[in-house]
């Protein structure tokens, strides 16, 4: 099925970009791409998202266990659904939550690596599952509120057809 060929390839790119920053740089070794606006850096993180819940390595496994059967379950109930949006939406919050999700079960840290700098503020360092997770989210919301435009537009109509 494609949407799980799409968790598959962000999954395969997000485990060899974080494989290409473990073997080749040192922690802290940074590699400037646009001046001092982005950098590419080898960090790691034993917490979640901005750095929290430092070392709940066995929540993070459980949390992510769930969610990953839940967005595998709902995946599957919504495939075949004309709207391709939010099947593509959770495919990428699949790979990118099975890509850190393996990196938390092996050592217990995820390899991030992609840093921003905005004036004096550093933007929290993240990789490419954080990425894709992070646009699946949006994408899931844009969905939703799309669905909810549908919803509108169909009872209108329906309305207008019951007092034609």
């Amino acid at each position: 099925m494609v949407y799980f060929l799409i968790a598959l390839i962000v999954f395969l790119v997000d485990q060899g970009t974080k494989y290409w920053i473990a073997t080749g740089l040192t922690i802290g070794e940074q590699i400037p791409v646009i001046g001092d606006f982005f950098i590419i850096t080898s960090h790691r993180n034993r917490g979640a998202a901005f750095g929290i819940l430092q070392d709940q390595r066995w929540f993070f496994i459980v949390v992510t266990t769930v969610v990953v059967v839940g967005i595998v379950w709902y995946l599957l109930k919504v495939r075949k659904q004309p709207n391709k949006l939010l099947p593509v939406a959770l495919s990428l919050v699949l790979g990118g939550a099975i890509g850190n999700f393996l990196d938390r079960a092996v050592s217990g840290e995820v390899v991030d690596f992609l840093m921003f700098y905005f004036g004096t503020y550093t933007f929290p360092i993240f990789n490419v599952a954080d990425s894709c997770i992070v646009v699946g989210v949006a994408l899931i919301i844009l969905d939703s509120l799309l669905e909810t435009r549908r919803e509108k537009q169909a009872a209108a109509h329906q309305e207008h057809e019951e007092n034609v």
